[in-house]
């Protein structure tokens, strides 16, 4: 991870020479002037500026979320846009060109080769896997994050390239339009090292165990952490959240405040993982299979009259079976195997006759041959062979039973074999599971984000059904209903009526919406939930449809290209209170911003919260302690908003405002353990924590965190120290 705390001074874009790329200012964008090819900033305040690659909509977002971070952006797009996500996005470009972003003057003209990140999120996959080779030529530390969804091409390229990230925008979206289709109850799923963490969001009703029990930080434990706590109607509170933590959406809550009904409380679970032993199920068939084993063994000393008894007996049953054709009678196989019965009787029986009446140069084979022209329509061409038999009036009388017999058995040999085969057809086609009567996720158009949406909901064992307009290839997603043709007429027969939710994800907003409006009027109580592209448009539906979860997409994934232009791995997001919430992982570097502190100063400084520490070597631990100390090659993840990921790159941590004041200790050992609670809590050297506790009362000489000082009382009133929170 790169170092957080220095910036990188800004050298201006390349020379302006000619080409057919046009570098455009503010003011000719009807705002602010700013100069076309700006010149450094001055000093060492400058910064590393970030260059966008394609200005639609997730390029757009990208540059609102770098902006958030105070840095320089540029841009590259083909042509001058034409619609702008926001009214303010061409005041946020401080240096836009015109032109093809894989051309080497182009890049050189946007400034290259002093950027430290180049985000290429054009539509055109080919385009931004060329862009970004030509970037890398021209820059070869910069960091590239490119848009491709192809996934085996990127596991590639970032094994071979430094810097290098690559995301599909639809696999960021997904889980969002997934997660927001089952309700307001689970809000984030992802997976951690065999690890599932899923946010939870839970309304406490009377008669809780929780309720009037438990204080808020009694519910973090090793298995779970509590992110968010509202109250409706909740009175003036005595600490304010901006002196807790600058996370508008962590701490914000009270650690003593007892759980009362009607309480909403937001916490992140973790589920360990499964133990890498048998079942009891199959415990169970292995001990059958030993029993069966003992019994076999114990058998081998019986007399040969009751082991030729049990194999007749097998053989019969196998008989039976093989004629019913399962645990059932079926009757067309029956009547398929007595017809062929039949038939092969039929031609035994008459390769015997012509045998016994042939003359003596023919042989069985060639009395074979003729029977078996006969039986199958041939008897016009043996009728005269037949004269030379003995008993030829006979022979030739036989054949004809053979004919006619052999053309209705045969004709019903066919007809079974055409309807086992039409079956076969249909059942391969309508194999698909029925639709689910109620409770049932309903997801509209199955492109690329509606079968990951589906495929998640799969995994958190969801009913789900599946609309598309069109007849799909069979082998698409086969384990879930699915209906085609008209969707109004689709809608009704997925049980529209009784189903949790909507989803509409076509590629199209407007239809979406269309769609999102047709089922809230089918069914009024069930969640509609569209794609959208554009924020405005999103905005304005949210507005005027309340009913209805809007989601842009490009919105959503723009905070995690934004998080990969600084170098972070972001692994998932999910969204909390209408914000993106990143699970980001950071490798602890020498100068890194995180590196040597505690992770209670991480959490309640940048406003983030630790759900994974792992040492070089060691095995990783889940809500790992907040007295735990960073060190370079430790790996962390956390939850994050994108302005959590700026405040840990700027180095942004909040102010300690808060102490505490030690009393009196209550017992002789009270004095050593209520040192070694401070140094381990506060991060204070031993030996000033032991003599600090020698000159009591008194105030610890180190600021803390509100969440920080009162976790330490917390521990000081368990060894017997009096102690109290104080404002520093």
């Amino acid at each position: 991870m790169p170092d957080r705390a220095d910036p990188i001074s800004a050298m201006p874009p390349g020379d302006s020479s000619a080409d057919s790329s046009v570098a455009f200012s503010a003011d000719s964008l009807g705002h602010s002037s700013i100069d076309p090819d700006p010149a450094p900033a001055s000093g060492s305040a400058a910064q590393a500026a970030f260059l966008v690659c394609g200005l639609g909509s997730l390029g757009q977002h990208c540059v609102i979320n770098l902006k958030t971070f105070g840095v320089p952006v540029y841009g590259v797009n083909d042509a001058q846009p034409e619609q702008w996500e926001t009214a303010q996005v061409p005041d946020l470009i401080d240096h836009l060109v015109i032109g093809d972003c894989r051309s080497s003057e182009v890049l050189e003209r946007a400034g290259v080769h002093h950027c430290r990140a180049v985000l290429l999120v054009t539509q055109d996959e080919r385009v931004n896997l060329e862009a970004a080779l030509t970037a890398r030529v021209l820059n070869p530390q910069v960091q590239l994050v490119m848009r491709s969804g192809q996934q085996n091409l990127n596991d590639l390229m970032e094994q071979q390239l430094d810097h290098f990230v690559a995301f599909e925008p639809t696999q960021l979206a997904a889980p969002a339009f997934a997660l927001e289709a089952l309700g307001d109850t689970l809000l984030g799923y992802f997976t951690l090292e065999g690890h599932r963490f899923q946010v939870v969001r839970q309304r406490l009703e009377a008669g809780h165990p929780w309720c009037r029990h438990r204080p808020l930080h009694e519910l973090n434990s090793r298995q779970r952490r509590l992110l968010s706590h509202h109250r409706p109607q909740a009175g003036d509170e005595k600490v304010s959240p901006a002196q807790v933590s600058p996370s508008a959406l962590f701490y914000g809550w009270q650690p003593h405040d007892l759980l009362q009904p009607g309480d909403e409380v937001v916490c992140l679970d973790c589920d360990s993982p499964p133990v890498q032993a048998a079942s009891p199920m199959a415990r169970e068939d292995q001990g059958r299979l030993a029993r069966r084993g003992q019994k076999r063994g114990q058998g081998q000393g019986d007399g040969p009259a009751i082991h030729q008894g049990a194999q007749w007996t097998a053989l019969r049953d196998r008989l039976v079976r093989w004629w019913q054709g399962g645990e059932t009678p079926n009757p067309i196989r029956q009547v398929a195997m007595l017809c062929g019965g039949t038939v092969a009787g039929l031609c035994l029986l008459g390769t015997a006759l012509l045998d016994a009446n042939a003359p003596a140069e023919m042989s069985r084979f060639e009395a074979f041959l003729l029977t078996f022209i006969t039986l199958f329509g041939g008897y016009g061409d043996v009728y005269e062979t037949l004269a030379e038999f003995d008993h030829p009036r006979l022979l030739q009388s036989f054949g004809v039973v053979l004919t006619v017999a052999g053309a209705a058995f045969v004709g019903v040999l066919y007809a079974l074999l055409t309807e086992k085969l039409l079956s076969l057809r249909f059942e391969f086609m309508e194999r698909r599971p029925p639709v689910p009567e109620r409770d049932h996720v309903v997801v509209i158009w199955l492109g690329r984000v509606g079968r990951q949406v589906i495929s998640l909901l799969q995994d958190l064992k969801q009913p789900v059904v599946g609309i598309m307009p069109q007849m799909v290839d069979t082998d698409l997603l086969p384990t879930i209903p699915l209906l085609t043709g008209d969707i109004a007429t689709a809608l009704e027969r997925a049980n529209l009526g009784t189903a949790k939710s909507v989803v509409a994800v076509s590629d199209d907003e407007i239809q979406n919406l269309e769609l999102g409006l047709m089922a809230h009027r089918l069914n009024p109580h069930c969640r509609a939930i569209i794609r959208t592209y554009d924020q405005r448009f999103t905005n304005r539906v949210a507005q005027i449809f309340p009913f209805t979860q809007a989601i842009c997409a490009s919105a959503i994934s723009a905070e995690a290209f934004a998080g990969a232009a600084f170098g972070e791995d972001v692994i998932a997001l999910f969204r909390l209170h209408h914000q993106t919430v990143l699970v980001t992982q950071y490798t602890i570097e020498a100068h890194d911003t995180l590196n040597e502190l505690l992770l209670s100063d991480i959490a309640y400084g940048y406003g983030v919260v630790p759900v994974w520490h792992q040492r070089p070597n060691h095995t990783g631990q889940v809500m790992p302690s907040e007295d735990t100390v960073l060190y370079p090659g430790d790996r962390l993840v956390v939850l994050a908003s994108i302005q959590g990921l700026r405040r840990i790159e700027q180095r942004q941590l909040a102010p300690k405002v808060w102490a505490v004041e030690v009393e009196a200790a209550l017992t002789a050992d009270a004095g050593f353990d209520g040192a070694s609670e401070i140094a381990r809590i506060t991060g204070l050297n031993l030996g000033t924590a032991r003599q600090f506790m020698a000159q009591i009362p008194g105030t610890i000489p180190q600021p803390l965190y509100h969440h920080q000082a009162l976790r330490l009382v917390r521990h000081l009133r368990r060894v017997r120290v009096q102690a109290r929170v104080v404002s520093f």
